[in-house]
């Protein structure tokens, strides 16, 4: 069972948004990775606006790094 410390937190720009509240989100490394995140379920619930050009911080599993999950949105 994989534990919640196992999870990469990073900052993050939202580029575009997709279908089904996902995004892509471009990560702050030298290539300018994106990758592709969806909305965490407390964020779902209290209906959270993401909208392109948002600061966002996402985690990432250190075993699928092509998918995220959207926690925090700044400003």
């Amino acid at each position: 069972m994989p534990k919640a410390d196992d999870k990469f937190t990073m900052e993050a720009t939202v580029v575009e948004a997709m279908p089904n509240a996902t995004f892509k989100v471009r990560l702050p490394n030298e290539q300018k990775t994106e990758i592709l995140a969806y909305v965490s379920g407390k964020m779902r619930k209290h209906y959270i606006r993401i909208l392109p050009g948002d600061t966002v911080t996402v985690e990432l599993s250190p075993y699928d790094l092509t998918k995220g999950r959207i926690t925090y949105r700044g400003r």
